[in-house]
């Protein structure tokens, strides 16, 4: 567990990926630590190629960081919100939208995007897995 950090339901973030490692401190965690980082790379989301051309379109090429389709990465919480609203507006398909683990997703994302539309992009949990940690 990152230190003090919570989810979106206010229980202790979740271990999100080590591979490829990610997080603003390249811990694994999707946390901010508070005020530390400015782009908030709050959101845990898995992303699509349709994602990843969007980003790139908008100056943040993330496949120069090794990324491709399917990546679990922690996303600034604009630029997930900025793919949403594209969705909302006929400019990208609903893959366009990377899906969240809302278990390895810091509370800090809730003060620009509402639970109910991370609810919308959540990723599906299968029995036995343990809430999105990827080793």
């Amino acid at each position: 567990m990152a230190s003090g950090s919570l989810n979106v339901f206010k229980q202790p973030l979740k271990l999100f990926s080590q591979q490829p490692m990610t997080g603003y401190f390249r811990d694994g965690y999707c946390r901010t630590g508070g005020n530390l980082d400015p782009g908030n790379h709050a959101v845990a989301g898995v992303v699509t190629d349709e994602f990843l051309d969007f980003s790139a379109s908008r100056g943040n090429d993330l496949r120069a960081a090794g990324l491709r389709g399917g990546c679990r990465w922690c996303l600034c919480t604009a630029r997930w919100h900025e793919a949403y609203k594209a969705y909302r507006a006929g400019k990208v398909s609903n893959l366009g939208v990377p899906r969240v683990d809302l278990d390895a997703t810091e509370d800090s994302a809730l003060g620009m995007v509402d639970l109910n539309t991370l609810r919308q992009f959540a990723v599906q949990h299968g029995p036995g897995q343990n809430g999105g940690a990827s080793q």
